[in-house]
């Protein structure tokens, strides 16, 4: 068998074009600044000789990442666990990107088909409707897998190992290095970072489907059916005791290959018949709905909107569809059985806006407004308009609201 070639020259390819097309991803991606304080607008204020400047540096192998911003943000809801993020500066951030353009033709076409996470024209639904068809095969057995700590675990070695197999261009490879050991700012304090790659990193994604890339293929090797969705992943079989082989092998390849482990808290084998969680759902035989953290992520995030003593008005209303329609058309899937949950929530969100400011006499005046008048008047987004169901030739269709007329021109 021929040995694989590498690829040397792709310093080469970075040329103008490729560091616009780097800073127009960065640009509608937004974020916030780094360390330095330089917004996305004010490095675009000074575009053509940013971009000139970072280029030869690029190619010369002189650039020099600056240590990323710490921000700590919650897990969500009902937890006090805190998750680190790490905030690049735009320099870097269009940097990561021009190494993510270079990297990702070369890797992503070698990955797995059951992988879905941050590839292109794949996404979490794809993910959920696979295991869901291997369920229907028979596959009804789980192991409901978690890797511990995944983003500030990985060992720098096993990434740049994963990242050489294929690249022999030495530039590259020192600037994927760089862009692991840049440490982070935390409370004005320069920390250094010798394992992990940070979460909020543009090319950190990237990185994490080429390690785990390794662990698809043993899986694939052995025979298991399986979806992953960066580091969430369920392995489905037909027995428990397959089930059980097939936890032993993922704890192999983790801790001898790739220097992980799996969180022993949160990995279970369970059956589809009882149900479990994944990418936001909890799936069961019985029922494909959202998961009870997604509901109080997304009534946290309404109460945050929907304060008694602010008003109730149309730039209210407007903060509050976004939230209605990211959750709605996320959750709102044909194969989803999120309506009857979707009324309940809806119900709930009116009762918070009846207990706002507007234009009210007295305490109870708004417990007066109908349904009809949030739509109308207001123009308010309901959940349960995005509901889809697939009818009897398998296309998808609009659910209709129990309430009439919606928002979105659904007819009644």
């Amino acid at each position: 068998m021929p040995k694989k070639r590498k690829v040397h020259s792709l310093t080469g390819r970075i040329d103008l074009r490729l560091m616009h097309q780097a800073f127009k991803a960065v640009k509608r991606n937004r974020g916030a600044a780094g360390i330095d304080k330089v917004s996305v607008k004010m490095f675009d204020a000074n575009l053509e000789e940013n971009l000139a400047a970072l280029m030869k540096d690029l190619k010369a192998g002189k650039f020099r990442p600056r240590p990323l911003r710490r921000k700590m943000i919650s897990k969500g809801p009902g937890t006090t666990k805190l998750r680190p993020l790490g905030i690049p500066v735009v320099r870097d951030r269009v940097a990561q990107e021009v190494l993510r353009r270079l990297l990702a033709p070369i890797f992503e076409p070698q990955f797995h088909d059951a992988s879905f996470g941050f590839i292109p024209k794949r996404n979490c639904h794809q993910a959920i409707e696979r295991v869901l068809e291997l369920h229907g095969q028979g596959y009804r057995v789980v192991l409901d897998a978690d890797i511990q700590g995944f983003f500030d675990q990985i060992p720098h070695q096993v990434i740049m190992a994963a990242v050489a197999a294929e690249v022999a261009d030495g530039n590259i490879l020192r600037l994927v290095e760089k862009f692991l050991t840049a440490g982070v700012m935390e409370n004005g304090v320069f920390k250094p970072t010798t394992v992990g790659t940070p979460q909020g990193g543009v090319v950190s994604p990237l990185l994490a489907n080429i390690v785990l890339n390794h662990l698809d293929w043993k899986l694939h090797e052995a025979g298991y059916r399986f979806a992953r969705y960066a580091d969430d992943f369920v392995v489905v079989c037909q027995t428990k005791e397959q089930a059980q082989e097939a936890l032993t092998l993922v704890q192999q390849v983790l801790e001898n290959d790739l220097g992980l482990t799996l969180s022993p808290d949160k990995t279970k084998i369970t059956t589809y018949g009882k149900g479990y969680e994944f990418l936001g759902f909890f799936l069961s035989s019985g029922s494909r709905r959202m998961r009870d953290k997604s509901v109080l992520k997304f009534k946290a995030k309404v109460r945050e909107l929907t304060v008694r003593k602010h008003n109730l008005d149309r730039k209210a209303i407007e903060k509050l569809n976004r939230v209605i329609r990211g959750t709605a058309q996320y959750f709102g899937t044909s194969f989803s059985t999120n309506r009857w949950k979707f009324q309940k929530l809806d119900s709930w969100l009116r009762m918070r806006l009846r207990c706002m400011k507007l234009n009210r006499k007295n305490y109870n005046d708004n417990r007066k407004l109908r349904v009809g008048y949030f739509r109308r008047k207001l123009g308010l987004l309901t959940l349960e308009e995005f509901c889809t169901y697939l009818d009897w030739h398998g296309k998808a269709r609009r659910a209709i609201p129990r309430h009439g007329a919606t928002s979105i021109g659904v007819a009644r």
